[in-house]
């Protein structure tokens, strides 16, 4: 059975690429649009100069043309250029992948063509897949989780030669959420406010660009119950629940459910007292995210830490309106806070 090739990343693709490396066909597939639109813009953009890509380049949409005329344009050598470029945007609206398959098993060297497929995937059982991942690049766009945000905003920040803390980070990801789209908008337009002696983004200037409060927000709530700090927790609810501009009280459960989740797998690092230890069994960037942890184990028991966790279950599904009537959003994370105190 042949060796399943590594998963290649975004990082990876766009290495190769800033390197001049380039493959005959490259299938950008997934839900996350952002990584699609990154890679198809550079190819886009920087493959040919200006004068070549007006006779060598071409860009078309899934819906005018099909996989027949595609597989014609690739086949046919650059006029002005030492390559031609082939862009298929909004691929998911073409049909016929098959009449592809004869293409990929002997591409034309001269061409980089470029399948943009959003909202899905296809088929990894095809033929053109397998025949595209022996010759070429195929790549799968997938979602961030909500765990990864602060991250990649962090990541994103870095090349910028600019600083996030994990506060800051936190307050971004949790108003913006996953639409990376929109989250790249949000850090640039950070960017330009940014003092130029001072490349620093704090919890101050997230409040005043994107409007998120610094006081009450998920990072708080998190903070205020890993430490026990029943009002500040209850003001952080109360206040989203009068607000509901500032967002669902509802988007914190998985946030919840995140920590208590990770602080169950914490009770069985080898060496719970040591910060270095924590860290490394969760996974964790760096010894600072272990301090939470090794609070909460101090604030929370195995037993107590397990009840959580059923208890965020019964209330995600609840908001869901499962097995619950009348009981307000509010209301609904008020018991459950509780509940986690006592």
């Amino acid at each position: 059975m042949p060796e399943k090739k590594p998963t290649l990343t975004y990082d990876a693709v766009m290495r190769n690429l800033k390197a001049g490396q380039f493959s005959p066909i490259y299938i950008l597939m997934g839900d996350e649009s952002y990584y699609i639109d990154q890679i198809s813009d550079y190819i886009q953009s920087h493959v040919l100069s200006p004068d070549q890509q007006a006779f060598d380049q071409t860009v078309v949409f899934g819906a005018d043309v099909n996989a027949a005329q595609v597989a014609d344009m690739a086949m046919q050598y650059p006029m002005m250029a030492p390559r031609k470029v082939i862009i298929v945007k909004e691929a998911q609206a073409m049909r016929s992948f098959d009449k592809l398959e004869k293409y990929a098993e002997n591409p034309q060297p001269k061409t980089i063509l470029v399948i943009c497929y959003k909202n899905g995937t296809i088929n990894r059982r095809t033929k053109f897949i397998a025949a595209t991942e022996r010759v070429g690049i195929v790549f799968e766009s997938k979602k961030l989780k909500d765990w990864q945000l602060a991250g990649h905003i962090q990541k994103y920040l870095a090349k910028q030669k600019v600083n996030i803390d994990d506060k800051s980070a936190s307050m971004i990801a949790d108003s913006i959420g996953a639409d990376l789209n929109r989250l790249q908008s949000e850090l640039d337009k950070l960017l330009i406010a940014l003092p130029e002696n001072d490349r620093r983004v704090t919890p101050e200037m997230v409040e005043s660009n994107i409007g998120v409060s610094k006081d009450f927000n998920a990072f708080e709530l998190r903070s205020a119950i890993v430490n026990r700090n029943v009002f500040k927790a209850n003001q952080i609810i109360k206040y989203f629940d009068s607000n509901p501009k500032a967002g669902s009280v509802y988007s914190f459960l998985p946030l919840l459910f995140n920590f208590f989740q990770n602080l169950m797998i914490a009770y069985y690092a080898p060496n719970r007292g040591d910060k270095k230890s924590v860290a490394g069994y969760l996974g964790l960037r760096s010894e600072w995210g272990a301090i939470d942890y090794m609070t909460g184990m101090r604030n929370y028991s195995g037993k107590k830490t397990f009840q959580i966790l059923e208890k965020i279950r019964e209330a995600d599904t609840k908001s869901k309106g499962l097995d619950n009537p009348n009981t307000s959003a509010g209301d609904l994370m008020k018991e459950l806070i509780f509940f986690i105190f006592h």
